[in-house]
């Protein structure tokens, strides 16, 4: 187990896990570099939000919020968050990412994390029938009304049943190079 995961652990039981969720993002020191914070978290984690405030911190040479804070604010959240909702039961990791710059950011930035009920349902079920699969979460950076589209990032997701995973390492092990 990790740090951060005996972390969860034990300070689910005493905070809670969606007090802890936010806590311990925003203490983390990969994280705090970002010069994001959660805002909010649901009470079933199914919702998270973000602000990316602009500051001298993650200002680029044009004066605008650089390219890897925008990253970086969301990077962790999709897979962790999941992890969560599915309770551990999968083996879940980042694939891949894109990232598509729509206009420099001169002001604070804003993000939700949302996984609606139906959308755990049908990872839930695709895993039972097909063992293993990929799924695609789109986070948008915009201004706090919403109104305004900075960032949109594309997280690709790895999900897999546990005990298949097993398997398809020991096989991968024993095949000659």
């Amino acid at each position: 187990m990790s740090f951060y995961q005996n972390v969860s652990k034990y300070g689910a039981k005493i905070i809670g896990l969606p007090k802890l969720f936010k806590w311990a993002f925003n203490v983390s020191p990969m994280y705090r570099r970002s010069t994001a914070r959660i805002q909010s978290v649901s009470e079933d984690l199914s919702k998270i939000c973000i602000k990316l405030p602009i500051s001298y911190k993650n200002k680029n040479y044009m004066g605008t919020i650089f390219g890897g804070s925008m990253f970086s604010s969301v990077d962790p959240i999709p897979m962790v968050q999941l992890i969560y909702l599915t309770n551990h039961q999968y083996v879940i990791w980042d694939k891949s990412a894109e990232i598509y710059f729509k206009r420099p950011a001169n002001n604070d930035l804003y993000a939700e994390f949302i996984y609606t009920k139906e959308e755990l349902d049908e990872i839930k079920e695709r895993i039972k029938t097909e063992n293993e699969i990929v799924i695609v979460k789109t986070t948008q950076l915009t201004d706090k009304n919403k109104e305004t589209l900075y960032c949109e990032i594309k997280k690709t997701i790895y999900i897999a049943d546990k005990n298949f995973y097993k398997q398809k390492r020991e096989l991968k092990k024993q095949k000659p190079e």
